[in-house]
Parts: C-alpha cells; structure tokens; sequence
C-alpha cells in the first residue's frame, strides 16, 4: 500500500490518497479524518457518562469493566441489558439522521434540504399513527408503519419534485408541502383516537429513547450495516453533483441513477431510524451543516456527519435525563428547543448573505 501527500493552496490542507489492493485509492483528508476521530471518541464518551446516569449511578470506570465483563454481577447486568441497548439505538438513529441530512442537503444543495423539513419524518409519523388510531398496533406494528409511511412519502416527493429531473429548491418546496399537508394530517388521527392510543400516539410523536431494548437494536443495526456503506461508497458522485448536473454529467457521472440510489436509501434509512426512537427532529438539519463547519472544507462530510448526528442524539438525551432533576424529558423534546435555536441562527446568517 502505497501513500502519497501532497498541500492544497491557499487553505493548506493535507489530502491523502491511499492505494488499495486490486487498483483502488482513498482520497483522505486530514483534517475530516481527525475531526471524524475525535467525534467518534466524544460519542463514546458520552455514551460512558450516559450509560452510568441514572436511579442507580455508575461511574465511568465501573461501565467501563461491566462492558468488559470485569464488573459485579449487579453492575453487568444493569448496564449490559439495561442502559446499552439505549445508548446503541441512540448512537445509530443519531448517525443514521446525521447521514441522511447530509444526503439530502447536498442533493438539494440546500442547508434546509432535511428529512424532517422536507416531510419524510412527518410521512414516518403518519404510518405510525395510522397503526396506532386505525389499527391499535402493536410496538412492531408501529415500526412497520413508519417504515411504510416514511418510504411512501419520499418516493411521493421525487414523483411530485420530478420535471425532465428533480432539481434542488423544487424538491424542497415539494417536500415543505407535503410536509404541512401530513402534519394536519397526524393531527387529525390523534383527534379520532381514544384515550389509550391518544397517549401512545403523542408520546411516539415525541421522540423518545426510553425503554429501548435489543429488540430494537438488532434490526436498526442490520439496516444501517448495509446501508451506510452504500451511501458512503456514493460520497466522490454526490460530491460532483453539488456542482450541478451538467458539470456531474461531464464529468461521467449518472446523475439520475445516483440521486435515486442516494435519495432512496437515506429515506429507508431515516424512516428506521425514525421508526426506532420516534420523529427526533432537527438532528439531521444541524449534523451535517456542524461537520462542514468543523471540517472547513466543501462537499457532502458523509462521515462527519454521521458521528456528529451521534454524538448530538447522546448529548441531548443526557440532557433530558439529568439536566432536569428527577423530571426526565424525551430526547425529542430537547432536539427540538436546540434545533429550533440553530434554525433561527442558520436563517439569520441566510439572511445576511442575501440568500433570502
């Protein structure tokens, strides 16, 4: 395997391409490699403080031995099958609504280009509330609702978006469209349910990882083993198509065929997350666009992305579960009072820039 290293004026960035067996090279950039480290070591650091919280605290060195299998038979099984599986669903939801956000939003070149702005986790809502009102589902059934709900909607917004192709602002305003018209609409499903799925169905539509357990793990986890890989082997197209079609075009790429690979497997792979932990919002809006900031540099930040989605979901939710004494908050409802805060920053740096 050979190396080689070269600088970037003016900006001096260290970009490497690594050969790989069987004539293949890695394009790496140093900086979004030690962003994407670091990030990766403060979600796992989050994930030790917020396994040890709770009724019964844990200190980080003690959830350290438990996960090894070091630890007292009360501690193991505390943080092995109690607290673990929450942390895991919620670093995959938060890598997997960080990694959509940041497809969408260079396909639409676009910062408010988000899977909950554009309404495939309003569509993931809907599937879920019609099982829940309609049909009394039960925890699988709502999943496999919002699976459906979420897929039905973004394949609607590409049919609805599509003239002689789908260009960004359009696909946008499609999709802020459909999204109003599937927010009354899970307003009127919970109008028509009874007490009993009132509840369920508002607590789903809150966004919450309390309770998640294996059950809920392994699936989420088969999904984004396939999927992630596939959207991160699309990241050098992707990245052509944020400089327009004609130029991805000349430069060989099918522009058509990679945008519906990239913008189908995003919206399965926002729909499981949102299936998994309910409709958390604002993590997909704000993870990549934190990435680019971190990194400096231009294009989709796939990698970036994902383990920022991450590490955002743990904190939040530490925050829900400790910031509020014996109160515990649903995660959603803090990514929605902090994403609210970055939405109204974003618009206003827009704003200035005279981009609206």
């Amino acid at each position: 395997m050979t190396v080689f290293s070269r600088e970037k004026a003016p900006e001096r960035r260290v970009i490497r391409a690594i050969r790989l067996p069987g004539g293949l090279s890695v394009r790496v950039d140093n900086r979004s490699a030690l962003v994407v480290l670091l990030l990766a070591v403060a979600a796992l650091a989050a994930g030790v403080v917020l396994i040890g919280s709770g009724d019964y605290p844990v200190s980080p060195g003690d959830v350290v031995a438990a996960l090894t299998g070091n630890g007292t038979s009360g501690q193991e099984f505390i943080v092995r099958e109690l607290r673990l599986p929450r942390v895991l669903v919620g670093l995959l939801v938060g890598a997997a609504l960080g990694l959509g956000g940041a497809v969408f939003q260079s396909i639409t070149r676009n910062p408010l280009g988000s899977p909950d702005v554009i309404g495939f986790g309003q569509g993931a809502t809907v599937g879920a509330l019609t099982v829940i009102v309609l049909f009394h589902g039960g925890a699988v059934a709502v999943a496999g609702g919002a699976v459906v709900g979420g897929t039905v909607t973004g394949v609607g917004v590409y049919l609805l978006a599509w003239r002689r192709g789908v260009q960004g602002y359009r696909l946008v305003l499609v999709g802020i469209g459909v999204a109003a018209m599937l927010t009354a609409a899970s307003h009127y499903l919970v109008t028509k349910a009874d007490l009993i799925d009132a509840t369920r169905a508002v607590l789903w539509m809150t966004g919450s990882l309390d309770g998640r357990d294996w059950a809920q793990v392994w699936p989420l986890l088969a999904v984004c083993a396939v999927l992630v890989p596939l959207i991160l082997g699309y990241g050098r197209p992707l990245r052509m198509l944020e400089m327009g079609d004609d130029a991805a075009y000349a430069l060989g790429v099918r522009v058509e065929r990679t945008r519906v690979v990239l913008m189908a497997s995003a919206v399965l792979l926002v729909a499981v997350a949102t299936a998994a932990a309910g409709p958390i919002s604002f993590v997909a809006l704000s993870a990549s666009q934190l990435a680019r900031r971190l990194t400096r540099s231009p294009g989709p930040h796939l990698g970036p992305a994902a383990v920022m989605g991450a590490v955002l979901l743990l904190v939040a939710d530490w925050i829900a579960t400790s910031a509020f004494g014996d109160r515990e908050l649903p995660v959603g409802v803090v990514t929605g009072v902090l994403g609210g805060c970055y939405l109204l920053w974003l618009l206003v740096g827009e704003r200035k820039a005279g981009r609206i």
